[in-house]
């Protein structure tokens, strides 16, 4: 098992000369086991431990463009709620989740993970609905907003100024996949087909790991890892990504600049992070104690801290599943 204690935490985030938090390095280069942390009350994180997705006192299961956010979280949410000493949170594509975890009994490096979360929460409120149809999911709220950005090497050596340089020859794309990244199933397409770029860009490919255009366009498996660690070894120029990836990446200290998409082409207005707690799920009051965390001044200024925009009171409140 691998644990960093808060001190060796600190002691990391001193030599890297970040402003933020910074994940504990796991040792592998594209971040691989850190989509799967417990995170324990005593401030130690353990990496790819499946099996506490079956005990830990707490088991969500969320969107992975939110995985820069949830040390910070869910050290001060533990810090509010010591009771509560194991939290277990997978970041992953949320409709690989629901389709491989949720809906069906699924792996993790050949060890079988809980079909039963206390939380799940994905950026298609389509997602949400399925898990009504199954009768396991009632209500959900939205809890915080996301906008698109083209990630690009430092410096722009390639002066890329906005969405009409996607469809240029002369650039090494990495996006993410249509068929398990929702960011763009549901937002980066569309704006690419505003913009008539798709076809260019795409090629109609559906696959992920893979080259969508030859030598041109790769759709990734899992784009907030593999994005920026193509553009930083020199095998992309440009990604459609988050632009909470372009803060974070930054904030690492990582060889990333960001070229910011004006709205509505950025897709803030339709981007909402939707969550709700499961009637299958061990936890019932865990889950609930956490919801209304995630309403707090204080976790909302977390997520906003890392790009995220706040969500309203409105938002915050529960609502039946449409």
């Amino acid at each position: 098992m691998l644990r960093y204690t808060v001190a060796a935490f600190v002691a990391c985030c001193v030599l890297s000369c970040t402003t933020m938090p910074q994940e504990a390095r796991s040792g592998d280069k594209d971040g691989l086991g850190k989509d799967y942390r417990t995170f324990h009350a005593d401030g130690e994180i353990a990496y790819g431990e499946i099996g506490d997705s079956y005990t830990a006192d707490l088991v969500m299961y969320l969107a992975g463009n939110q995985f820069m956010v949830m040390e910070e979280l869910i050290q001060d949410f533990q810090a509010k709620n010591s009771e509560i000493k194991t939290v277990y949170v997978e970041t992953i594509p949320p409709g690989q989740i629901l389709k491989g975890q949720i809906l069906n009994q699924g792996e993790i490096n050949g060890q079988k993970t809980a079909q039963n979360p206390d939380i799940y929460a994905s950026v298609n409120l389509g997602h949400l609905k399925q898990l009504k149809k199954a009768e396991i999911m009632d209500e959900y709220m939205v809890y915080i907003h996301n906008k698109l950005e083209l990630m690009i090497a430092e410096g722009n050596p390639k002066n890329i100024v906005g969405i009409k340089d996607l469809g240029r020859d002369d650039l090494l794309q990495s996006h993410p996949n249509p068929l398990t990244e929702g960011i763009f199933k549901f937002y980066g397409a569309e704006m690419l087909k505003e913009a008539g770029l798709f076809e260019n860009v795409t090629g109609g490919a559906e696959c992920k790991s893979c080259w969508a255009v030859e030598g041109k366009t790769w759709f990734t498996s899992r784009h907030h890892r593999e994005t920026p660690q193509r553009i930083e070894d020199g095998e992309a120029d440009v990604g459609i990504v988050w632009t909470t990836e372009v803060v974070h990446a930054k904030a690492e200290g990582r060889k990333i600049d960001g070229v910011a998409i004006p709205a509505p082409e950025n897709k803030q207005d339709k981007v909402n992070y939707a969550i709700g707690t499961l009637k299958t799920g061990r936890n019932q009051e865990s889950a609930e104690i956490f919801l209304d965390y995630l309403r707090t001044d204080a976790a909302q200024g977390i997520y906003e801290k890392y790009g995220f925009v706040r969500a309203s009171a409105e938002e915050l409140a529960l609502k039946p599943i449409p």
